[in-house]
């Protein structure tokens, strides 16, 4: 058990970035950003656009840690550039690839597999700024399976491995 913080939450009903990074960024609505966040087991995040969706159900939720943003201080950071769902502090998510983790935001812990690496994409270096998909490789969050219900929300938080990753090979 480790205590983390949950600095944001992200829940956009629509996919953002589309069309090319050199068309400049899009509006991104200060509502998406939220205090709580009701997750569903094996769904993802109510009102997400992952929610619910065949294709996206083994990583309908994006984890980032904000000691990842290659723009400074976490304070700076904003997840609407990044479009992941949680932002933590205080644990190296991007270590946990494969193991099953659990996030507890004081109402009941909320069950995670973490699936693989959220791949940075070219429209980094237009939101956060010249070379961050390059910055972000390596760091740019996870994508997860809810394994349980339960609410997400700002603030403490604690984080557990629940089951390690197989080893590889």
């Amino acid at each position: 058990m480790q205590p983390v913080e949950v600095v944001q939450l992200l829940v956009s009903a629509v996919h953002r970035f589309e069309g090319r990074p050199g068309d400049g960024v899009p509006a991104l609505p200060d509502a998406e950003l939220v205090t709580t966040a009701r997750v569903r087991a094996g769904l993802g995040i109510v009102g997400d656009r992952y929610f619910n969706r065949p294709a996206h159900r083994d990583a309908s939720i994006t984890l980032m840690a904000a000691e990842s943003f290659p723009q400074g201080p976490a304070e700076a950071a904003d997840l609407r550039l990044t479009r992941r769902n949680v932002l933590l502090r205080g644990v190296d998510i991007d270590a946990w690839v494969g193991a099953t983790v659990s996030l507890d935001c004081g109402t009941g812990p909320v069950l995670l597999a973490v699936r693989r690496a959220a791949r940075p994409c070219a429209w980094m270096d237009t939101t956060l700024g010249p070379g961050a998909q390059r910055a972000l490789r390596g760091c740019g969050g996870v994508r997860c399976r809810p394994l349980s219900d339960g609410t997400l929300a700002v603030g403490p938080a604690v984080f557990t491995v629940v089951e390690q990753a197989p080893p590889k090979g």
